[in-house]
């Protein structure tokens, strides 16, 4: 089981690297691992399994995250009412993902982005784009082509930046960290 002493922290030199394609046919090792990635995220949403292993909650995990530079990342967003639907917004191991095309409107989170690497809060609007279209393939091998939207859009592109290297805070002006141009909108 994943716990957060094997998430590696800011200033870890594999937090820079750009990660390397996962070879095809996917090896049950790499199988395994985006499965305890994505346990690791539903388990730290269950407030008494979180409480349990001492687990800060997470939406998503990249695996330069736990010291493999790998292209492969678990997204976990459960359901944003739910009252309606239990079904989680989104949840997916992805393989190798790509952004295919992007909005040019940007869309970022009015409190800011936090991360599982980043033990500290950093002020800031993270701008990403608003809408995006990315492919990416299943722990089985099987691509998929998805569009994303708003909060799921702004998730799959965090993580997708640590997989080239890049940290949410990267993105943030840092002359005017709170600086919103007119193509940008807030999501609270």
């Amino acid at each position: 089981m994943i716990t957060m002493d094997d998430i590696i922290r800011e200033g870890h030199p594999t937090l820079r690297k750009v990660a390397e394609e996962v070879p095809f046919p996917i090896s049950e090792e790499t199988k395994q691992l985006g499965k305890e990635m994505m346990e690791f995220l539903v388990n730290s949403q269950d407030p008494e399994i979180a409480e349990k292993y001492d687990l800060r909650a997470g939406v998503g995990l990249a695996a330069p995250q736990l010291d493999i530079s790998k292209r492969i990342l678990a997204v976990h967003i459960p359901s944003l009412d739910p009252e309606e639907s239990d079904e989680p917004v989104l949840s997916t191991i992805m393989v190798n993902p790509k952004i295919l095309s992007h909005s040019v409107q940007t869309a970022c989170l009015a409190d800011g982005e936090g991360c599982l690497s980043v033990d500290r809060e950093v002020p800031g609007y993270v701008p990403r784009a608003s809408r995006i279209t990315i492919s990416y393939y299943d722990l089985d091998g099987n691509k998929h082509k998805e569009r994303l939207r708003n909060y799921p859009a702004i998730v799959v592109q965090h993580e997708m930046d640590h997989l080239n290297g890049v940290m949410f805070y990267d993105h943030i002006n840092e002359e005017n960290p709170f600086e919103l141009d007119e193509n940008t909108s807030l999501l609270s």
